[in-house]
């Protein structure tokens, strides 16, 4: 390989190689197997020095082609796979989906139905924020809130497992219902539960709030302003970090949401450390709507009567009852029979706006069907928001929105 020789004296020379040397970028990847990704997502950087120029989110890591799977199953068996997506949160997915379908097939739910799927939903939202807070906390070199957040959302998935046989992927919601009433006691574990949180909660809060290194690390970093928020389709906490008071539960009010009290946190500055301050206050008020549900919480069915054409019987008539043997041969086989038209829902869920766009040409089996997943939008910005920061700002502020790639990909 030839050297270039440089005359000691050629100052014009020198000048113009160390001006070419300082030029010089790097590329670096960040994932798409890293920590710091919360997931398989990988971050293509341009680097200059710790600067960051330039920042491409690349995804498709865990693509698993669920609105096409859609396509080749009934509606009943798309449960479990709405589970998938956020599957920090799956109660609430599942509750997306079936008020979408149900939509489509004009069905009318009992209050006690209703109030039940209220319920799971702030269940899984408090289990999803204290996990996205708990990691938040260690992106920020803080291990202590970690093993707070994580204790309390194991005594959740205890009570998941009790309300619905399973702990992480539930598949409790049904179209037209949900799969089984509450057991007897549950809601006072659930109170129990909701008694002990906010100490919990408090406690985290004085690791973090004040604390200095991460107040300097979160404050004044990611800042999301509110017209770029609302270009990019960002919903959720994200959102209202940014100053936009939009909640689905009060804005478009579903399940019955208009029944019960809760306050919506709005940030005013959009920075990491807004966005950990809405998510915080947001743990408060779901107990207040879990207890308010509980208070409230009406005696009657668990599903539509109209839904019996949908979901399967009850195991014991199928095994004594030959209409309802063949009833559940129908609809596993070929899936309930719906209406043609296309609909579309979306629900705050912990994550942002979930959404379900569901295209029927009648029979059991939908023509077509798009998801909204908020972490794909929510991580639509990176590309604005990243560069000028630092290296170590990035781990924060892919912390602060807070996604998961179950549902960025689907």
């Amino acid at each position: 390989m030839a050297i270039k020789e440089i005359s000691i004296g050629d100052t014009s020379t020198q000048a113009s190689e160390v001006a070419e040397f300082q030029s010089e970028k790097m590329e670096l990847n960040l994932g798409p197997s890293h920590p710091t990704t919360h997931g398989v997502l990988r971050v293509v950087l341009e680097m200059d020095g710790d600067v960051i120029t330039k920042a491409e989110p690349v995804i498709g890591y865990l693509h698993r082609g669920d609105e096409k799977l859609a396509e080749n199953m009934t509606y009943n068996q798309f449960v479990p796979y709405t589970d998938r997506l956020d599957y920090l949160a799956p109660l609430a997915n599942n509750v997306t989906y079936a008020i979408a379908v149900e939509k489509l097939a004009g069905l009318e739910l009992p209050p006690r139905c209703q109030a039940i799927r209220v319920l799971i939903s702030e269940l899984a939202r408090i289990s999803s924020h204290l996990l996205g807070l708990g990691v938040y906390g260690m992106d920020t070199g803080a291990w202590t809130p970690f093993m707070y957040c994580f204790t309390e959302r194991e005594k959740l998935y205890t009570l998941f497992e009790e309300l619905t046989g399973a702990r992480f992927t539930t598949s409790y919601t049904r179209i037209g219902g949900v799969a089984r009433d509450l057991p007897d006691g549950w809601t006072d574990r659930v109170i129990k539960f909701c008694d002990n949180l906010p100490s919990v909660i408090e406690t985290v809060e004085k690791l973090l709030t004040r604390n200095k290194i991460f107040t300097d690390r979160t404050q004044g970093i990611g800042v999301i302003s509110k017209e770029d928020a609302l270009a990019y389709g960002i919903t959720g906490p994200n959102l209202r970090a940014s100053g936009v008071d939009l909640d689905l539960r009060k804005d478009k009010p579903y399940s019955g949401y208009e029944n019960y009290d809760f306050d919506v946190p709005i940030g005013t500055t959009g920075d990491c450390y807004d966005r950990y301050l809405v998510r915080v206050e947001e743990l408060y008020q779901s107990i207040r709507i879990v207890r308010q549900v509980i208070d409230k919480l009406p005696d009657g069915a668990w599903y539509a009567e109209e839904a019996k054409q949908i979901f399967s019987p009850p195991k014991d008539k199928v095994l004594t009852s030959m209409e309802e043997l063949i009833q559940n041969f129908m609809i596993t086989t070929e899936g309930p029979k719906m209406p043609e038209g296309e609909v579309y829902f979306e629900g705050e869920n912990p994550k942002g706006a979930l959404g379900f766009f569901v295209v029927s040409k009648g029979g059991g089996v939908p023509y077509r069907l798009k998801i909204r997943g908020p972490s794909f939008c929510n991580l639509s910005i990176l590309e604005k928001l990243v560069p000028g920061h630092m290296m170590t700002d990035i781990t924060v502020i892919l912390g602060s929105l807070d996604f998961v790639m179950g549902e960025c990909d689907r």
